[in-house]
């Protein structure tokens, strides 16, 4: 029975079950994660520098980021899901600037996010595209790697190895060195531990916090994008995966 909705409608099992209201039918909460324990096995929880940004460039797929692992978490998603899914998702607004991670029966975003840190939130995408996807679908979802992180030592060996690799200083961070802003450690490794899916409806939209960009190049405001709340996750969250040593 349940073998052929996961055929036919992975992810409307996430939808049915948000709207029950997050906490209501947990067989299909159960089957989900089965269904993505499947896609996730013997996936890497290793995610280190060199070996990555290399794969990454190799890929052309966002190896020049500062956040690299992030990212590269993204590329290893993409890689398991591209037979399930649309990738990438519906794409919004007159521009179509805004665009989502992966479509299935729903949209989805993929975010990484590290657990020994002093903020306790994650920057999402724009609230106009996330309110339509919402209100299109019934639901939003999102995939996050919650990891542990390890920083580049003193001498910066990393971070000197990856502006090499780049072919040297960006407009960015010359401009950034002449206003005399230190640079932030750069992350060298991370360890997946945990995954989490959650689930974002018109009942639980409400939760979620406001990131006021600033403005664009042309003086432009940015649009505003949703910020989650890790103290809130509650609210949101469908299941998880956890990932052991």
């Amino acid at each position: 029975m349940y073998g052929e909705q996961i055929k036919h409608s992975d992810v409307m099992l996430l939808a049915n079950s948000s709207k029950a209201g997050l906490n209501g039918e947990r067989i299909k909460s159960n089957i989900l994660t089965c269904l993505f324990i499947r896609v996730f096995f013997n996936f890497s929880t290793q995610i280190e520098e060199k070996k990555s940004v290399l794969k990454l460039k190799e890929a052309n797929f966002n190896w020049r980021q500062m956040e690299w692992w992030g990212f590269y978490f993204e590329y290893l998603c993409c890689q398991r899901l591209k037979d399930r899914f649309s990738i990438p998702g519906n794409r919004y607004g007159t521009a179509r600037t805004a665009c989502f991670d992966l479509k299935g029966s729903i949209n989805w975003d993929l975010k990484a996010k590290a657990i020994k840190s002093d903020d306790h939130r994650s920057i999402l995408n724009d609230t106009e595209a996330m309110n339509w996807s919402v209100q299109e679908y019934g639901a939003h979802g999102l995939i996050i790697a919650l990891c542990d992180v390890e920083y580049n030592d003193d001498a910066r060996t990393f971070q000197k190895w990856h502006q090499k690799l780049k072919g040297g200083k960006s407009k960015y961070e010359i401009n950034r060195e002449q206003r005399t802003i230190v640079s932030r450690y750069r992350k060298t490794r991370a360890e997946l531990q945990e995954i989490l899916f959650l689930a974002v409806t018109s009942k639980n939209i409400s939760t979620l916090g406001i990131h006021h960009q600033g403005r664009n190049s042309n003086g432009k405001p940015r649009p505003p994008k949703y910020m989650l709340d890790y103290d809130t996750i509650k609210k949101f969250l469908v299941d998880k995966i956890m990932f052991g040593k």
